[in-house]
């Protein structure tokens, strides 16, 4: 078996493949990823929703890629897509997961708007760990979450001349499916079952020194 197969496995279980709606607003996860900018974009131009929250500070990936926050960074590309500024809301401070969702909701609350159903957009390998946490952290809203329509091997090619390498791709997932285990088990986020053949995949992969994003 090669790197690829076991990566594949990983991806395939991170991907939820749910149905989307109309919903109160499209909310955009920050990350090095643009593409999650353009879907976003791309649904509100689609009628799927007239509002959108962008959440993202500096990262460890981004403080080193651009001179603006993620929130900020995927704003000016829907702008530059054609979505109107009053359409677009930004939360910029926030630096990890859970404070997408936490300065997310405060910032809701200081503008006094009270959306209750949200398309989430995250990158398609980070699916489920967003759905689990959001579940637990967010549990009043009903939401739907989506990812750019890309495959396994379309993002092997954007990253091959990409912010990030292929093989830092790939160890993301490992220490995606790692935290979904550990976070499950802490209580940050609800749990989910992890198939033998996922971890499988993940012993394997780590065997193989993609551990750079594991925690210790």
């Amino acid at each position: 078996m090669d790197i690829d197969y076991y990566a594949k496995i990983l991806w395939d279980y991170h991907k939820l493949n749910k149905k989307i709606q109309k919903t109160d607003v499209i909310l955009g996860f920050g990350s090095h990823d643009l593409h999650v900018a353009k879907r976003c974009a791309q649904l509100f131009l689609q009628g799927y929703s007239d509002k959108i929250i962008f959440t993202g500070g500096f990262g460890r990936i981004t403080k080193n890629l651009w001179n603006m926050t993620e929130a900020e960074k995927f704003a000016q590309i829907a702008i530059d897509m054609g979505i109107p500024e009053d359409k677009i809301i930004i939360e910029s401070e926030a630096s990890n997961t859970g404070e997408n969702i936490s300065k997310t909701k405060n910032l809701l609350k200081k503008l006094d708007l009270h959306p209750m159903s949200f398309l989430i957009v995250d990158k398609p390998y980070r699916e489920r760990r967003t759905f689990a946490t959001i579940k637990k952290q967010w549990s009043e809203i009903d939401f739907i979450i989506t990812s750019p329509q890309y495959s396994y091997e379309e993002y092997c090619d954007f990253y091959s001349n990409g912010e990030i390498s292929i093989d830092e791709f790939i160890s993301i997932m490992v220490g995606d499916l790692q935290r979904i285990d550990l976070y499950g088990k802490n209580g940050f986020q609800i749990k989910q079952e992890i198939p033998h053949e996922v971890w499988d995949a993940y012993n394997n992969l780590v065997s193989l020194k993609y551990d750079k994003h594991l925690c210790k």
